[in-house]
């Protein structure tokens, strides 16, 4: 039998939870110490939820932690991810089998002082301007150079000029249903 992923499967069961019975997970239901003492911690996490064919269906996530601990931050953003991506519909309890969950957890951003400091399959990076901000998650298909990685950052961000702006870069650990 497969050890379950204490991360992805919160995840899960945060969905689950809301779409099911429109209830939220208490995590401290789950036996977090047991499975994982980093659960306990503070640290900002995105989820992710893809289609079986690899396309995004939602994706939220928090730069710097804002919850207690990790597994509320992982709760929260997984139904975030679920109903409240604005690029998407809110997801159904039909469409929950299947998608595909991921859950990035990030290191502090460090601020960088050149482009050569980036690679796009090892660091996320924040680029911000003013009220302006952009975020990308590593290793992200398509997303080979550093170039392109600042680009679209760049684009989501709605800044036209890194002139003033401030770039910074994080690492992840991902979790995958499909580890």
């Amino acid at each position: 039998m497969a050890k379950v992923n204490p991360f992805t499967f919160l995840a899960r069961k945060s969905i689950e939870m809301w779409l099911l019975h429109k209830n939220k997970i208490d995590v401290t239901s789950f036996p977090l110490e047991e499975w994982d003492k980093s659960l306990l911690k503070r640290s900002g996490c995105f989820v992710s939820l893809k289609k079986k064919d690899g396309s995004l269906r939602g994706c939220i996530g928090t730069i710097l932690p804002v919850r207690n601990c990790l597994a509320e931050e992982i709760a929260t953003n997984a139904r975030s991810a679920a109903t409240e991506d604005p690029r998407f519909m809110p997801l159904s309890k039909e469409e929950l089998p299947e998608v595909v969950i991921s859950v990035d957890v990030l290191s502090p951003p460090e601020k960088v002082t050149s482009l050569e400091e980036l690679d796009p399959k090892k660091y996320g990076i924040v680029i911000s301007k003013g009220f302006f901000k952009g975020v990308l998650l590593p290793d992200l298909p398509g997303i080979d150079a550093v170039e392109d990685q600042v680009k679209i950052t760049m684009l989501k961000a709605g800044i036209s000029s890194l002139e003033g702006a401030t770039i910074e870069r994080f690492s992840v650990k991902r979790y995958s249903e499909t580890q």
